[in-house]
Parts: structure tokens; C-alpha cells; sequence
């Protein structure tokens, strides 16, 4: 059972702060490197990512106070870059920063982290059953 390809999906751009930029939610090679090609640890970064990033998610309540908030933003942001998620680690750090903010951009915030969090476990979940990606 093979998880991730010796090629790279895609190639990188590099966005405006130096993080690659890819058309699928996890950056593989970026995991590969953090890893140190260790698959099995691969698996497991990718499966705790998928299930904590629905829990930080459901703490980034539209109620949070600002220090919930932005604790939960940053924990999520770490997470995300760890395993090459940068959608979700550029929303979480741009959700970080806009603890303060009224309802309505809270609600669309937390709108955007969904899909994006959405779409990285549908790939995650492919990639561990070796789905065609």
C-alpha cells in the first residue's frame, strides 16, 4: 500500500510569504521532507490532522472571547503548516488576527476554514485508502 507518489502532484508557486501554493489541500512534499520519508509517520500526522482540525474548528466558536479565539487560530495554523495544508494555515492565520471582528466576519471566516478543512480531509481520507487522487 503505497501513500504518496516519489512525484511531486504538482508543481509549487510560491506565494507573496514563501509558502508553496498547490491545487490539492496537502502539500506532499512538504510532509515527505517533515517527515523524513518515514511513511508510517506520514499516516499518522495526516490522521490526527484531519480529526483535530475538525475539533479547533468547533472551538473558533462566533461567542469565543478574543483570547479563545486567537489560541485556537494559531494551534490550527501550526497544525495546518505542519502537514502542508497552506489554505488552511493562511486562513487560520489570517482568522488569528481578526479576533475582534463582528459576527458576520467571524461566520464568513469560519465559513472558509470549513471548505478548506473539508476539502483537506476528503484528500486526506483518499490518500489513506489509496483512492486516485
Amino acid at each position: 500500500m503505497t501513500l504518496l507518489s516519489e512525484k511531486p502532484l504538482v508543481d509549487a508557486i510560491e506565494t507573496d510569504d514563501g509558502t508553496p501554493s498547490r491545487t490539492v489541500p496537502i502539500d506532499l512534499d512538504h510532509l515527505h521532507q517533515y517527515t523524513l520519508g518515514d511513511r508510517q509517520l506520514e499516516r499518522e500526522l495526516l490522521g490526527l490532522f484531519r480529526d483535530q482540525a475538525k475539533i479547533y474548528l468547533g472551538k473558533m466558536d462566533l461567542d469565543s472571547d478574543v483570547k479563545n479565539w486567537t489560541d485556537t487560530a494559531h494551534t490550527l495554523k501550526g497544525s495546518a503548516r505542519s502537514v502542508g495544508a497552506w489554505q488552511v494555515a493562511r486562513l487560520a492565520e489570517a482568522a488569528e488576527a481578526m479576533a475582534s471582528v463582528d459576527y458576520r466576519e467571524r461566520q464568513d471566516m469560519i465559513r472558509q476554514l470549513e471548505l478548506a478543512i473539508m476539502q483537506a480531509k476528503r484528500f486526506i481520507d483518499c490518500r489513506l485508502l489509496d483512492c486516485a487522487s
